[in-house]
C-alpha cells in the first residue's frame, strides 16, 4: 500500500503499525519481532530505559532506522508526564512523545484531566503529542483541540488482550478526528487490530499482544498482516448490515420452470 500514507504531524509512514517493546522474553525475540512486523514506530518507556546501555532496545532501533517513540508510561501527574517528556527530548533527541498518565495501579486507565493538562502544556513546549486516552469521544475532541498529533484510545485495559470493547464509541471519534485516531491497548490477536483498522483507525499500537504471544515473531507477522487488511477492508466499504436475507443474484429474467417440460432430458 505504498500508495496510502500514515502521516502523522510533518513525518509519514509506510507501515500503520506501532509497536511497543514491553514484556518481550528477549532482546534477540524482539527484535526479531520489530522485523516481522514491519513497523517503523516503536514505543520506548522512559523511566525503565537507560540510553547509555549498549545493547539495549535502542541499539536495536537505531539499527533497523526503527524510528523511537518515547512515552511517559509510569506517570501519575501531569507533572510527572512533562518532566518525563522533556528528559526524553533531552536523552532521545526527539520531540514526539506518547503521552500516558494513569489513574491507578489496578487499572491502568487513564486520568483525563491530569492528561489534558500535560497534553496542553506539552503542546506550548513544542512537542509532538500522542496521547493515550480513554475511549471517549468528548475527551478525544479536547485533547485535538488543544493540538495533540493523534488520538490514541485504549480498546480496553493494558494488556487485557478484551479487543475493543465500544466499536460505537471508536467510530464516533474516528469519524469526528481530524488527526489520526490510533488504537492503543487491549488488542489480543490479529482480529482485534483489523477491526479497529475497520473501524477507521489510522494505525494501530500494541505490544502485549505480540510479547506475550506464544510465537510473538509469527503474531508480530500476522499483526501486520491484519493491519494491511483491515485498512483494505475499510477503503473498500463494508455492506450494509441487514435483518433479512437479500439475494447476491437480481431476481429479474429468471427462467420460468415447466413441470411438464423437464429442462433436462429424461
Amino acid at each position: 500500500m505504498a500508495d496510502d500514507l500514515l502521516t502523522i504531524a510533518d513525518t509519514t509512514f509506510t507501515s500503520r503499525l506501532i509497536m511497543g517493546t514491553g514484556g518481550a522474553p528477549s532482546l534477540e525475540v524482539m527484535e526479531r519481532a520489530l522485523l516481522a512486523s514491519g513497523t517503523e514506530l516503536t514505543t520506548v518507556a522512559m523511566r525503565r530505559l537507560d540510553a547509555s546501555v549498549r545493547g539495549s532496545v535502542l541499539s536495536v532501533l537505531g539499527r533497523h532506522g526503527i524510528r523511537v517513540l518515547p512515552n511517559t508510561a509510569g506517570c501519575y501527574t501531569a507533572g510527572e508526564a512533562v518532566l518525563t517528556a522533556r528528559l526524553a527530548r533531552e536523552a532521545l533527541g526527539t520531540d514526539w512523545v506518547k503521552l500516558e498518565v494513569i489513574a491507578d495501579e489496578r487499572t491502568l486507565l487513564p486520568d483525563p484531566v491530569e492528561l489534558l493538562d500535560a497534553a496542553e502544556i506539552l503542546v506550548d513546549d513544542g512537542f509532538t503529542v500522542l496521547p493515550y486516552t480513554n475511549d471517549d469521544p468528548v475527551l478525544a475532541r479536547k485533547l485535538e483541540d488543544v493540538g495533540c498529533a493523534a488520538i490514541m484510545p485504549l480498546g480496553s485495559p493494558i494488556g487485557s488482550g478484551l479487543g475493543i470493547r465500544n466499536p460505537h464509541n471508536f467510530q464516533l471519534i474516528t469519524e469526528r478526528a481530524g488527526v489520526p485516531v490510533v488504537l492503543d491497548a487491549g488488542a489480543g490477536t490479529a482480529s482485534d487490530a483489523a477491526l479497529a483498522m475497520e473501524l477507521g483507525c489510522a494505525a494501530v499500537m500494541l505490544a502485549s499482544a505480540v510479547t506475550r504471544a506464544q510465537e510473538p515473531v509469527l503474531m508480530a507477522e500476522a499483526m501486520r498482516h491484519a493491519v494491511e487488511a483491515g485498512r483494505l477492508a475499510h477503503r473498500a466499504g463494508r455492506i450494509p448490515r441487514r435483518h433479512f436475507a437479500e439475494a447476491s443474484s437480481p431476481a429479474e429474467g429468471l427462467a420460468r420452470l415447466d413441470p411438464e417440460r423437464p429442462a433436462f432430458g429424461a
